[in-house]
């Protein structure tokens, strides 16, 4: 059994692996309660992707037991990484892109992730990672709004906001709803209009907001970074 981490600024999540099968899943893990887990039932090996923890504190405070991959611009990976600063892009839509690519071979794929930020990244048919693009997430927006202006007040997202909105919260909430998903489907039809068999594949926390409304070749994979990092576990494990 495989273990791969994906670890953020405040919680964590664990996925547990079968070869490729994710058989098992914790989210909204402190530092604390992801070691606990993972020693409890300690795998074979794991790979720690994190954002902003230290795999070295992580090391440390899981001990000895497991082989231990730490992912970073110089782990190697199945795909190749066109980025021009490698070590700057982030794990996190490595681990995507890979898991993407995993999912749908040999295909010119946009990969959407909704997070915090929302991140774009291209990977083509010959399973090159050539970058993309960052823009700020749903819930940012809201609280820029809320943070820089006297009198807008802090509005959670609506899935179903009204074009045209009849007072300040339904307006906000228009404004930051349809003005997200028509950068998206601008973004998704300009990468379209360069690759007509374009496979669209998106994940992160604020994917269920958008999924439904978008039109073409859509894939939502919740676990698409879990996956993406079994994918490198088990690449790295055959390159010994």
């Amino acid at each position: 059994m495989n273990i791969v981490i994906d670890a953020g600024n405040s919680y964590s999540k664990i996925g547990w692996f079968s070869g490729t099968d994710l058989i098992k899943l914790e989210v909204r893990l402190s530092f604390s309660e992801m070691i606990e887990k993972i020693k409890s039932e300690m795998p074979s090996q794991i790979i720690f992707s994190s954002v902003g923890a230290s795999f070295e504190v992580f090391k440390d405070a899981l001990g000895t037991g497991a082989e231990i991959y730490n992912l970073n611009g110089s782990t190697p990976i199945p795909i190749v990484n066109k980025y021009a600063t490698p070590q700057t892009l982030g794990v996190d839509r490595i681990a995507a892109c890979v898991g993407a690519n995993y999912l749908y071979p040999d295909r010119d794929l946009l990969v959407i992730d909704m997070g915090t930020c929302i991140t774009y990244d291209f990977v083509s048919s010959s399973n090159e990672l050539k970058g993309g693009s960052i823009s700020p997430g749903l819930r940012m927006r809201f609280k820029a709004m809320h943070t820089f202006t006297e009198r807008l007040p802090l509005v959670e997202p609506d899935i179903d906001a009204l074009l045209t909105g009849t007072n300040t919260i339904a307006c906000m909430q228009s404004g930051v709803m349809n003005g997200l998903l028509a950068e998206i489907e601008g973004i998704i039809n300009r990468y379209r209009h360069t690759y007509p068999q374009l496979c669209v594949v998106i994940c992160g926390g604020d994917a269920s907001f958008f999924d439904k409304k978008l039109k073409g070749a859509i894939f939502t994979v919740p676990e698409l970074v879990l996956i993406g990092l079994n994918r490198i576990l088990l690449y790295n494990v055959a390159l010994q």
